[in-house]
């Protein structure tokens, strides 16, 4: 077996890790790069083998940093599945149009304003080539094994962190090689924590949080404080968010806060993001994979008004009365947000919050790290208002989370490759995986390597 780590083997983005059985090769993930402009520009590096010659897309789960590469990958002539479980191709179909939009009218704005360095500026892949993507997809059930050919077996093993979300299990002849995937937290306010997996061969796990804990503070607590503080200033709070996941996490911790007396009940609440919009209803059509009931998952979504008309989203960038804002993206680096951000970082009145990870090179992580001024549509934009980070809403398990998880295995796999993450966070992983558990053969991949196992 020969593994090539394509994407988040020097980075917490990209993840694309491509699985040579001898009779397939496999794609685990097919994930954009992110973050700073080097990362970003591996997006439109030709791939080392041709994308006809790939037999098979397994993905982890929809976000963009595992499946956003598809539509490329369909473009330059993949023509084979993408195998992944129901909520996942549900929420992708969001997604990567999404993503295809977004691409589209930035290309276009950047022509219309001539402040990219290409003429013409184009997309990486257009809403077409995402339509033909979504084509490629085969949903698969938890736990309902696969065989991919004669001699390899798929299954998806729920890993927690947001709808859908799997960890992969190949089984190839007598030996197995797992994915993780990104892995949930214990304490989520969606989704279950991930399942053990027992045991495998070979071992391809995740490090996004792999060198720091969670806060101990309490978010909710954090988040209200925040709220309250700033509207009795007269302004209004913005949460840049990503529109799966994220997004209807913070709905039900505002909800919760509101029923509990610990924010205004009247304050308005706005989802500005007609992905988000979508993908609520994708989650409510998911129930059986929640750990929330029903009445609250319809109470949540009663609390706010989602906006999806571009003229309702300008009228909302206008108005002055305080209010709370959820927009996308997470990371600040395209959408809505952008327009909010505009209109509210040059006021000291206002707060912006970042609920989550940030990737290094990002917008979001420029104003998380103090950054005065950002650059937007071209142009700088003064940053008068607070910036808070809250990295207790992150959807991801921290150091002793995955540590947790790694301790389930009966016997330590003959070989683990520790990826996506940062190379600290790889790195801090790695040791701990060594010191604490005395297990063999625990590597961080270069980007591009190759190995055999």
């Amino acid at each position: 077996m020969q593994i090539t780590f394509l994407g988040a083997a020097d980075a917490v983005t990209g993840s694309r890790h491509l699985i040579d059985t001898g009779s397939s090769r496999i794609l685990l993930d097919c994930g954009l790069f992110q973050g700073y402009k080097q990362l970003r520009e591996r997006n439109w590096a030709p791939l080392p083998v041709p994308a006809r010659e790939i037999d098979a897309v397994v993905l982890s789960h929809a976000h963009l940093d595992h499946s956003g590469y598809l539509p490329a990958l369909v473009r330059q002539g993949f023509r084979g599945h993408v195998h992944a479980t129901p909520a996942t191709c549900d929420l992708a179909e969001l997604l990567l149009l999404d993503s295809a939009h977004i691409q589209e009218e930035d290309a276009r704005h950047a022509n219309a304003h001539g402040y990219s360095k290409h003429r013409p500026a184009r997309p990486l892949y257009t809403v077409e080539d995402a339509r033909r993507a979504l084509q490629r997809f085969r949903p698969r059930a938890f736990h309902q094994p696969l065989a991919l050919d004669e001699r390899t077996t798929l299954e998806l093993i729920p890993a927690g962190h947001l709808l859908g979300a799997a960890s992969v299990r190949l089984t190839v002849g007598e030996r197995t090689l797992v994915f993780s995937g990104d892995l949930g937290r214990q304490g989520d306010l969606l989704m279950a924590p991930p399942e053990r997996i027992g045991q495998a061969d070979v071992l391809l796990v995740e490090s996004t949080y792999g060198d720091r804990l969670h806060p101990d503070d309490d978010p909710m607590q954090q988040l209200a404080a925040i709220i309250t503080g700033t509207l009795d200033h007269g302004g209004s709070v913005l949460l840049p968010t990503f529109a799966v996941a994220r997004a209807q996490a913070l709905m039900l911790a505002l909800h919760r806060l509101k029923q509990a007396g610990r924010i205004p009940r009247q304050v308005p609440v706005y989802l500005d993001s007609p992905m988000a919009a979508e993908a609520t209803r994708v989650y409510a059509g998911h129930q059986d994979l929640l750990r929330v009931s029903p009445d609250e998952v319809q109470a949540m979504c009663e609390g706010v008004t989602m906006v999806t008309a571009p003229e309702a989203s300008e009228e909302l960038t206008r108005s002055h009365y305080p209010r709370i804002i959820l927009s996308s993206s997470g990371m600040a680096t395209g959408g809505r947000v952008l327009h909010h951000l505009k209109a509210m970082a040059p006021h000291a009145k206002h707060h912006i919050v970042f609920p989550g990870f940030q990737v290094p090179g990002s917008r979001g992580a420029a104003l998380v790290g103090g950054a005065r001024e950002v650059k937007i549509h071209g142009s700088y934009v003064p940053v008068r208002a607070r910036v808070s980070h809250l990295e207790g809403f992150s959807g991801h398990a921290d150091a002793d989370e995955l540590m947790q998880w790694l301790r389930s295995f009966g016997r330590p796999p003959r070989h683990t490759f520790v990826v996506h993450g940062e190379p600290q966070a790889a790195d801090a992983l790695r040791r701990r995986i060594q010191e604490e558990l005395g297990w063999p053969h625990v590597h961080v991949p270069e980007h591009r390597s190759t190995v055999r196992v």
